[in-house]
């Protein structure tokens, strides 16, 4: 746990609505360890909004069983605002890749209520400098070459997955995806070019990228990104149905009542929109998304169902 401090005074109101949220400190369930991901950025919004609350925020890191321990808990929380779930939107993806032994007792979209979009990164085709492409048109030719080229990614079904998946049906070529426990040990083979290849999140790639240790091929974003603004898109480079990104977003139990849900994402919203968050977002490869209730609710079901959808073309299976 990690608490981070606020400097108003705690209030003793009643914490059952709107507008006496919240009456004591909240808790973010981050299902994932300290310092990875989506954890400093749970970390910054929560900084921001207990100084805006007047009430200490914690992150409680609670990781294990591909996310689903953390998400359970929150699933049984109260729904008073006090308990809230920040993770990636593998969080949408895992119902489709566990099998029903590794699956979570909550329900993505049943148990859940979406509260805010957090932020996003753009995933990007990584190559070890020593292969021979420079563009997804050399990466495509060098797969007709050598069937079943290797890309790497991080866990069955991931967001790096699905890209690789995305690109291959795009290109019309054979590769074989290979699948590690953490992205540091999938990084560290493309970095040792033992794989060619990865699509990965560039909040994990930038420093590589920077260093000139592997060199980027394209985006997968509908357009540029300014993070990393000299490097076209897939669609750009003339491989259409490649959009994928990575994610993060929170949540509460499903009977949040509308009303707080909709104060929480306002404030959120708020921070968001402070130039100071949006600059160290930026400096963690990150970019702010600020969005409505019903506009984050209605991505959460278009992503979700357009997961479903190309896990099931991929013939990706539960694990």
């Amino acid at each position: 746990m990690f608490a981070i401090a606020a400097s108003l005074a705690v209030s003793s109101l009643p914490a059952h609505g709107a507008d006496t949220f919240p009456s004591h400190p909240v808790t973010f369930v981050v299902p994932f360890p300290p310092g990875g991901g989506v954890d400093p950025v749970a970390r910054l919004v929560g900084t921001k909004l207990a100084e805006k609350w007047g009430q200490p925020v914690i992150v409680n890191n609670r990781p294990g069983a591909s996310g689903n321990i953390g998400s359970d808990l929150v699933a049984r929380a109260a729904p008073d605002g006090h308990t809230l779930l920040v993770t990636t939107n593998g969080f949408l993806i895992n119902p489709h890749v566990l099998s029903p032994a590794n699956k979570a007792r909550a329900d993505a979209m049943a148990d859940f209520k979406p509260v805010a979009m957090l932020s996003t990164t753009p995933l990007v085709a990584l190559v070890h400098p020593s292969v021979p492409a420079r563009n997804l048109a050399d990466l495509a030719a060098l797969a007709r070459k050598e069937p079943g080229l290797l890309f790497a990614g991080s866990g069955n079904g991931s967001p790096m997955h699905m890209a690789g998946e995305l690109f291959k049906k795009a290109a019309g070529v054979s590769m074989t995806y290979s699948p590690y426990r953490g992205i540091g040990l999938a990084m560290n083979d493309v970095l040792g070019g033992h794989v060619k290849v990865i699509f990965v999140g560039l909040a994990g790639g930038k420093a590589q990228i920077d260093s000139g240790r592997l060199v980027p091929l394209a985006t997968l974003e509908s357009r540029r990104t300014p993070l990393l603004p000299d490097v076209p898109t897939a669609e750009e480079q003339g491989f259409p149905g490649t959009l994928m990104d990575a994610w993060f977003g929170m949540y509460g139990p499903r009977d949040l009542p509308p009303g707080l849900v909709a104060r929480i994402n306002e404030d959120v919203n708020t921070v968001l929109k402070d130039p100071a968050v949006a600059k160290q977002l930026a400096e963690m490869s990150q970019a702010p998304e600020p969005m409505n209730p019903s506009a984050f609710a209605a991505k959460v079901k278009a992503d979700y169902d357009r997961y479903g959808r190309i896990i099931r073309d991929a013939h990706i299976q539960p694990e």
